[in-house]
């Protein structure tokens, strides 16, 4: 039963990602790119189809899962829906190896936005702009999608969201699960298409528009050209993206709340505050640093903006190479590297939430030495959070680092120093995509081995799906009965 039930929720959820090709397909025949139309028409057609194939037949059979099963299905789900736009990359004939679209294809994805190519401006627009849907597919969540659009999950469908979702803290806006994804998906459409408009009117055309709306409101960072947003040298297009590149950082329930009026629970929202307050603060401190490197405090406060926006959420675009700016502006930003978005927002990395629940607890037990008989507890948005929230926290902040030191390691027996590898991993875990060292927002990674490549995708992979997604497999735990 447990077969037949994955099989149809990742046949449906393969078909709706072939079913968005039609974007690129409609790109592709619009520009003319008839030699990489069949790299579209024929793995967009295949899961079509067996999705078709596969629940027809079993349209009867109701779902059922277990807690255990929901791990295994999201991991699989992204997973495939990886490896079908690796092989359309690859189909293309503009990826050297299978090695390196699935990396592209992986990075994009889950949003990290690193890239083996070092000339995207050579690929077909058609090509470029799958790139960048990659992005918006990944960004909200493919899972979380598919229960949007087909509510044949059930109950299971809050397991499985459950699984993909960032953030420690994951329930429901609605009651409904279905509802629920359905609100999230209209908001994340309607950033996309106003943002889309709103570069048109900047002077971008429609496809360069609209990829680039892809990867910011997705957080990932591809872009349609080398030099990334900076190739536009346009102070209109760099607001545009700092403004939706920071708004895709807040959770998503917030715009929600908005839109029903319950202005008190995002006033209240205490993750929004610090999320504010920690990109005010680097802003300034980054754009003084900077006065010195162009001379000016409007153009300073445009590029430390726009860099610390992309660095906190995990987008990754850049207008500048900061490791050509002043070492203090390089030290801030790294730090930013173990920051990341808000829970429940498209942004990658340890969210801020779980830094004000670690900075709560701190203030706790520095209190509980000065009064040992007092009792004190945490709280998040002005309501007592549960006590084992920082245990929970702590687990995930020790699984992380030891994830970001492991590959580190690999990427130091790829000959990486010492810099680039702990900057790289700390970026591939946190899908950010630029790194420092030879790895900065000037070069791409194409020259990693393909060891390294591929244990990127698997570390890119499990820090988008919070770690425990990808990592409960090796747990002896999970495969008892």
């Amino acid at each position: 039963m447990f077969i037949i039930s994955c099989a149809k929720i990742i046949s449906v959820l393969l078909g709706i990602v072939g079913a968005l090709f039609i974007i690129p397909i409609s790109v592709a025949l619009y520009y003319g790119e008839s030699d990489v139309l069949l790299s579209f028409i024929i793995p967009a057609a295949i899961s079509i189809l067996a999705m078709f194939a596969i629940n027809i037949p079993t349209r009867k059979i109701k779902i059922s899962l277990k807690t255990k099963q929901t791990f295994l299905i999201v991991a699989l789900s992204w997973i495939f829906a990886s490896l079908m736009c690796a092989c359309t990359f690859y189909s293309s004939g503009y990826f050297s190896s299978f090695v390196d679209a699935l990396f592209e294809s992986v990075s994009g994805i889950t949003t990290t936005g690193a890239t083996i190519l070092s000339d995207v401006e050579s690929l077909p627009r058609s090509i470029n702009l799958l790139r960048c849907l990659t992005h918006w597919i990944g960004g909200m969540g493919i899972v979380t999608l598919t229960v949007a659009l087909l509510p044949l999950l059930g109950i299971g469908g809050f397991q499985l969201i459950k699984a993909e979702t960032t953030g420690p803290e994951k329930g429901k806006v609605t009651a409904r699960i279905t509802t629920t994804a359905k609100i999230l998906w209209l908001i994340y459409f309607g950033l996309t298409v106003i943002e889309t408009v709103a570069l048109m009117i900047a002077g971008m055309d429609f496809v360069d528009a609209l990829s680039h709306a892809f990867a910011t409101v997705g957080t990932g960072g591809f872009s349609t050209k080398n030099a990334s947003i900076g190739s536009f040298n346009s102070a209109a297009i760099d607001i545009i993206c700092t403004i939706f590149m920071f708004l895709c950082g807040i959770n998503f329930s917030l715009f929600y709340y908005l839109i029903i009026k319950k202005f008190s629970d995002v006033y209240e929202n205490s993750e929004l505050k610090a999320y504010f307050s920690i990109v005010v603060v680097f802003i300034l401190i980054i754009t003084f640093s900077l006065m010195p490197t162009y001379k000016s405090f409007g153009t300073s406060l445009r590029y430390s903006a726009f860099q610390v926006v992309s660095i906190i959420t995990t987008t990754g675009f850049a207008t500048a190479d900061y490791l050509f700016w002043p070492f203090i502006s390089q030290v801030f930003l790294f730090l930013l590297f173990f920051v990341g978005g808000c829970s429940g927002s498209t942004g990658g990395g340890i969210k801020v939430i779980r830094w004000v629940i670690l900075g709560k607890q701190l203030n706790n037990e520095t209190k509980q030495m000065l009064h040992p008989h007092g009792v004190f507890t945490i709280q998040l948005n002005k309501r007592v959070c549960r006590k084992e929230i920082v245990f929970n926290v702590a687990s995930f902040m020790t699984l992380y680092l030891v994830l970001v030191a492991i590959t580190t390691v690999i990427g130091c027996i790829g000959n990486l120093d010492i810099l680039t590898s702990f900057s790289a991993a700390a970026s591939m875990v946190g899908n950010i995509g630029p790194a420092f060292g030879s790895l900065g927002p000037s070069n791409n990674c194409a020259m990693l081995p393909d060891f390294v490549k591929l244990w990127y995708s698997f570390a890119m992979l499990a820090g988008r799906l919070e770690l425990y997604t990808m990592l409960i497999f090796f747990m002896p735990s999970y495969w008892e009965k």
